[in-house]
């Protein structure tokens, strides 16, 4: 590859990973990245159909699934942190299980996953990181303090990563979506949802498919270009900074 590629990644056809990427959101990045002509490499917790099999909680897994997409791609030019997990409980009735679970894989597989990349994007001057977070982040949510606090950990993270190596020309940015009809909220109670949808000015929730072209235009150049540190929010209105 020469060096206008290695400066220009966009147009030779990025190298994209996308964590969670076989359902929900991370699913339709994934589509979305493709149909753009990138070269795209799914993780999710299950291999199959070309998917590379991660548990984002374990640094030994993160760090093989990374070798093996770089088999894949030559290099991580977009890194979409989309795999998260999703469960209802009231905080005095939460298990330390519970809430380690949840801070393990929607915060620290986070950090993981970023840590496998920042350098090599770093070296090479070009770089886009984009974290999946949640307007909970902002907000906060009845039974969810321990996702709302893990997808808060997730802004902060990215800030302060996007102050670290924006010099660098790598850009992280976050998108905090609202409630969007995924598997990820099947688990949450219909008595939940249904008080959600009343409190929402679009009076629904979002699609996979409505949040997609956030992350395309955070990896875009120019279009992306100065999004820095920043945290785009499709959320139906449910939250308006």
């Amino acid at each position: 590859m020469n060096d206008a590629a290695l400066s220009h990644p966009e147009r030779a056809g990025r190298g994209v990973v996308i964590t969670g990427g076989a359902s929900g959101i991370g699913a339709a990045i994934a589509a979305a990245f493709t149909a753009n002509g990138d070269r795209v490499v799914v993780m999710d917790r299950a291999s199959g159909n070309g998917t590379i099999a991660v548990d984002v909680a374990d640094e030994a897994s993160v760090k093989a699934a990374f070798a093996a997409a770089r088999e894949r791609l030559g290099s991580v030019d977009v890194l979409v942190n989309s795999a998260g997990l999703l469960t209802e409980s009231p905080l005095e009735d939460m298990s330390l299980d519970t809430w380690n679970e949840t801070l393990t894989v929607d915060l620290t597989g986070v950090f993981l996953c970023c840590r496998e990349v920042v350098g090599e994007m770093r070296q090479r001057k070009w770089g886009r990181i984009i974290n999946i977070a949640s307007q909970l982040a902002i907000k906060g949510g009845v039974g969810l303090t321990h996702y709302s606090a893990a997808k808060a950990g997730v802004v902060g993270l990215s800030k302060a990563l996007a102050l670290e190596v924006a010099a660098d020309n790598v850009l992280v940015n976050c998108i905090a979506p609202g409630p969007i009809e995924t598997p990820l909220v099947e688990g949450i109670s219909e008595s939940w949802k249904a008080a959600k949808r009343a409190e929402l000015p679009l009076g629904r929730f979002g699609t996979p498919a409505e949040v997609a072209p956030a992350a395309l235009l955070l990896a875009s150049d120019p279009g992306g270009n100065l999004f820095v540190g920043q945290t785009l929010g499709p959320n139906s209105g449910d939250v308006m900074p």
